[in-house]
């Protein structure tokens, strides 16, 4: 995949996008259903022809996450601290994956099997969400720390929603993955913040058009 601040844009949006679903979920909150589904489809699909298609090829399945980008940022002072703790936790996690060979191959296999469960099952079917998240917790989770999840107790001591939550963290890792292949890198969010700032703006002025 060539160098990409568009891609870059379109990653880290999905990646925010998957970040704040998991604190949704952990507080209770509400979720948007077609949120969670884009998100959960995204592990699935491995070789897409253009970045977006991995996303449901329309830009505006990504609309919050583009908000939330937009507000981590800029110059709001008012920035989710928390949500900016698990994207770099999950930025690390998936640096980590990549550089080793066995993870990647083990979570190849899975998806693989993922994508055969799903011509039996719909993507946000519990069976599904369970194999996403023993992804997770069997390939991903033990390449790093443990990332905390901060909730409602009683929320947390569900399976159901431990399930999704482990699910969208490996959705995030597979954003972090396209950020990482369009030439992502952690400084970036520094040297190049404008531009990606830029990027989001962009593209929230034109769903805001369309």
């Amino acid at each position: 995949m060539q160098f990409s601040y568009t891609t870059q844009t379109l990653a880290l949006a999905a990646l925010c996008q998957s970040i704040r679903l998991v604190q949704q979920i952990a507080r209770g909150d509400s979720t948007d259903a077609s949120e969670l589904a884009i998100a959960l489809q995204s592990v699935a699909i491995q070789n897409a022809e253009e970045p977006i298609d991995i996303y449901g090829g329309k830009l505006e399945q990504l609309s919050q996450g583009y908000h939330i980008l937009l507000s981590q940022l800029g110059d709001n002072p008012q920035k989710d601290l928390e949500l900016t703790r698990y994207a770099m936790a999950v930025l690390v996690l998936e640096r980590r994956m990549s550089k080793n060979p066995q993870a990647l191959q083990a979570v190849g296999k899975r998806i693989e099997r993922l994508n055969q469960q799903l011509q039996h099952f719909q993507i946000t079917d519990e069976t599904i969400i369970a194999s996403i998240a023993d992804i997770y917790v069997e390939h991903i989770s033990p390449l790093g720390n443990r990332i905390q999840i901060a909730g409602k107790p009683a929320e947390l001591k569900q399976s159901t929603v431990q399930n999704k939550i482990r699910a969208l963290l490996l959705c995030a890792i597979r954003a972090a993955v396209l950020w990482r292949q369009a030439g992502g890198r952690r400084y970036h969010f520094i040297l190049q913040r404008k531009t990606l700032l830029q990027e989001a703006k962009t593209v929230l002025q034109q769903l805001a058009q369309a």
